[in-house]
């Protein structure tokens, strides 16, 4: 039985498109993917006075980056229950000094309904996994959820379907006397790319179990994006090094003083 309590947002049920991903995820790929969102965004967060939003939190890897890197709050959006599983984890084994500035909102940014908590928001390896009608629905959340002057990073999606299969393999890592592996297919389907997930756990007698998981991802080019950010008020900040990555400010950038 589920209380509710008046007031919170509705909550609808336990969204698990990520159950098996989220067990392997951190042991696969959050390395990696740690040292990456430190370089993409390290600088945007540490400049943070009102906040940090990190939208599409998952395991927690640029909310943690945030809270070391800033002095600000941070507002973690994940509506993904088994996601936040491995996200709750790892902020309960942060000192309390950093746990006690982090919300982690169990929704979606729309059902959040956030207003004006931060001055710079972070959205990694979020937008590719939104369908048109859900990218657009994030915008005026976004444009709600910023002060204005704030700033938006956002990791871009992929421009186009690929024409051939991608393949992208994990890397083996031992946890004891297990190894965990696998594989990650990206293939053109109907208009979107579907990501095919495999992954595989051995020991010394050979393979104990493997699990595969099916994401979709939408194409959308820089020019799209800009043009329905513009919409709600985001004008385009200067390109950055990495081409994969779209830095914007709600309305004009505030002039330092």
């Amino acid at each position: 039985m589920h209380s509710v309590i008046p007031g919170a947002p509705a909550v609808g049920p336990p969204q698990d498109d990520y159950a098996v991903t989220a067990e392997f995820y951190d042991v696969l790929q959050a390395e990696q993917d740690t040292a990456r969102v430190r370089h993409l965004y390290r600088r945007d967060v540490a400049g943070a006075h009102v906040g940090v939003l990190d939208i599409g939190a998952g395991t927690g890897r640029v909310t943690e980056m945030s809270l070391r890197e800033s002095l600000a709050g941070v507002h973690a959006v994940e509506p993904s229950r088994a996601m936040r599983a491995p996200l709750m984890t790892r902020l309960a084994a942060l000192p309390r000094a950093l746990r006690e500035r982090v919300t982690v909102h169990p929704y979606t940014l729309e059902e959040a309904g956030l207003r004006e908590v931060a001055d710079v928001a972070v959205c990694h390896n979020t937008v590719a996994c939104l369908a048109p009608e859900a990218r657009r629905a994030l915008w005026p959340a976004l444009a709600g959820a910023l002060v204005p002057g704030g700033s938006l990073v956002l990791q871009l999606p992929p421009r186009r379907l690929p024409d051939t299969d991608v393949v992208r393999l994990f890397a083996p890592q031992r946890i004891g006397e297990h190894a965990y592996g696998g594989h990650m297919v990206m293939a053109a389907v109907g208009g979107r790319v579907r990501t095919r997930c495999h992954y595989w756990v051995r020991g010394s007698q050979g393979l104990l179990r493997e699990h595969t998981e099916t994401f979709w991802m939408w194409p959308a080019t820089r020019a799209e994006l800009l043009g329905d950010l513009a919409g709600h008020g985001f004008v385009p900040l200067p390109s950055r090094a990495d081409p994969g990555v779209l830095a914007l400010s709600l309305g004009p950038p505030a002039r330092p003083e």
